[in-house]
């Protein structure tokens, strides 16, 4: 697949490339090197990032809904207003990441650093976030009804106006 002039595909490297709006539906980037690259606005959806390391990059208001961004390194991201609904986040690295408005409806997030990631007014509703570390990370505002949060560290975390609803064990 060549997508803007960039092969795409497994292992690549695209260390600081522009592919900002770029349609990247089910590409198979397991394992790329994507630092620092401008993937603003682009649709990613069903994408293979298993691995891949994305640190610093540019994913505001990207489409990233079932994305597998598994075992990622996801770190110092900008997730601003992005789309990850059913997106595989486990064991991912997604601390100090921006996930400011971002939709993470029903994510798969079981393991996941997010230490001091910004999580305001996220929506984290029906995510898995067992066993996630979430110290110090800004969940203000954050919609987590229907969170699975067993076993997550969420010490230092600023939870103010978090939407919270228990779930019955029945």
């Amino acid at each position: 697949m060549i997508v803007n002039g960039y092969v795409i595909e497994p292992e690549v490297d695209l260390f600081g490339v522009n592919l900002s709006e770029a349609d990247l539906w089910k590409a198979d980037l397991r394992g790329a090197e994507l630092s620092r690259a401008n993937l603003w606005m682009a649709n990613m959806r069903e994408a293979n990032l298993v691995g891949a390391n994305l640190w610093g990059t540019t994913l505001r208001g990207a489409n990233l809904n079932g994305a597998d961004l598994s075992e990622a390194d996801i770190s110092d991201v900008d997730l601003f207003g992005a789309t990850l609904r059913g997106a595989n986040l486990s064991k991912a690295d997604l601390s100090r990441t921006n996930i400011n408005i971002a939709s993470l409806i029903g994510a798969d997030l079981r393991g996941a650093d997010l230490s001091g990631a910004d999580l305001r007014s996220a929506n984290l509703s029906g995510a898995d976030l067992r066993g996630a570390d979430l110290r110090g990370a800004d969940l203000r505002g954050a919609d987590l009804r229907g969170a699975e949060l067993r076993d997550a560290n969420l010490t230092g975390a600023n939870v103010k106006g978090t939407i919270l609803e228990a779930k019955n064990e029945g």
